[in-house]
Formats: C-alpha cells, sequence, structure tokens
C-alpha cells in the first residue's frame, strides 16, 4: 500500500480558495492519523485517562469543540445542547467506532460550511465565547486547525500510553 503525503501536499482543491483549503487539510490530516493510531484499540484502552486525558475525551473534544467553533464562525452563541454536551465530553462508554463517527459527522457538517465560505468575509469580525472575545473570519478558521491538531496528537500520545503503559 502506497503511503500518501499529507493531505497538504497533496494539491489544491478545486474549486476551494487557498486561503480557505488549509482548515479541510486540518480535517483529512485528523480523520486519517487518528485512524491510523486508535486502530484495534479496546473501550478501556480507549477510555484510559493516563494522566492527560483519554483518547476517548480528545476524539470527543475534536468534534464538539469543531461544533461549536463553526457555531461561532456562523456568527451565532452556543445552544444549551452544545453547552451540555460540552460537560459530557470525558464520560467514558462510546466505542472507538462510534466516537470516530461522530468526529466524520462534525468534520463533514464542518466542511459544508466552510467550502460555501465566500473568501471576501475572511477578515469579517466574529465574538466567540459568553464574554463575545473579538476574533475574524480567518482567525476563526486558524485556531479550528490548530486546535484540532493539538488535540490530535493529544490522543495519538495517549493511544501509544493505553497500549504500552
Amino acid at each position: 500500500m502506497e503511503t500518501l503525503p499529507e493531505p497538504w501536499l497533496r494539491g489544491p482543491i478545486p474549486g476551494v480558495h487557498p486561503l480557505i483549503a488549509p482548515i479541510l487539510y486540518a480535517f483529512t490530516q485528523a480523520r486519517e492519523d487518528l485512524a491510523l493510531h486508535t486502530s484495534g484499540l479496546t473501550n478501556q484502552q480507549i477510555w484510559a485517562p493516563h494522566g492527560l486525558g483519554s483518547v476517548g475525551f480528545h476524539i470527543r473534544h475534536i468534534a464538539g469543540s469543531t461544533s461549536r467553533l463553526m457555531t461561532y464562525l456562523q456568527g451565532q452563541q452556543l445552544s444549551e445542547a452544545q453547552m451540555t454536551a460540552l460537560q459530557r465530553e470525558h464520560e467514558p462508554g462510546a466505542s472507538l467506532d462510534e466516537l470516530l463517527a461522530v468526529l466524520d459527522s462534525s468534520f463533514k457538517g464542518a466542511e459544508a460550511i466552510v467550502r460555501s465560505l465566500n473568501p471576501a468575509t475572511l477578515t469579517d469580525a466574529r465574538e466567540v465565547g459568553r464574554k463575545r472575545l473579538p476574533t475574524t473570519v480567518i482567525g476563526l478558521l486558524t485556531h479550528i486547525a490548530e486546535h484540532i491538531q493539538r488535540h490530535t496528537g493529544q490522543a495519538i500520545s495517549a493511544a501509544k500510553l493505553a497500549r504500552h503503559p
């Protein structure tokens, strides 16, 4: 099986502005890395905390935070359901397949939003959180991409610890 280069090295994404493409590359990179590094883990391994958060928490958090940040990207504030889900991200129980399916669903929704963005809006103002902290559309896109990668790395580390405690 031939190894593909990282998503950002696979060329431009047809129909996507080059300033918007990096977030789509981040979604692809996270999907591929998480599938590779979590393959074969048991439910016990998925939810073992190892002092840095479980694999399950990080996958669930990536999905949930992506959804929440996309809400801000669209100029909205979080719903009560999103706040409740945030408080439950550490709760064990979901299988790896369930977690990866939720992640994929979150990313698909986010990808649809990102693909619909007009590049002319990248500098438009947005507000984040109850304090309505200021940012921009491109600021949110940048944060979403780096946040996904940060937690993907933590999930990979947790998976390695779970395999070899």
